[in-house]
């Protein structure tokens, strides 16, 4: 058994060092859930952002239409 600081050292290690591969691993499962979280996010900002270019272009071109139209 070792000494430190004036204290009996049973083996025994703190709460960090036992604990850090658990706080590891959780760690890992939260950064791969923010990670699903924005994929999907993501994919769902492309796709609103194809159908709202498909409208805007359908708008603009009925827009240019009836200025084309007045007399």
């Amino acid at each position: 058994m070792r000494w430190k600081y004036g204290k009996r050292n049973s083996g025994r290690k703190g709460f960090w060092s036992d604990e850090t591969g658990q706080v590891s691993a959780e760690l890992i499962i939260v950064i791969a859930a923010l990670i699903a979280v924005a994929l999907v996010l993501i994919t769902q900002l492309q796709n609103t952002a194809k159908t709202g270019k498909k409208i805007l272009a359908n708008e603009t071109s009925k827009a240019w239409d009836e200025i084309r139209d007045i007399k």
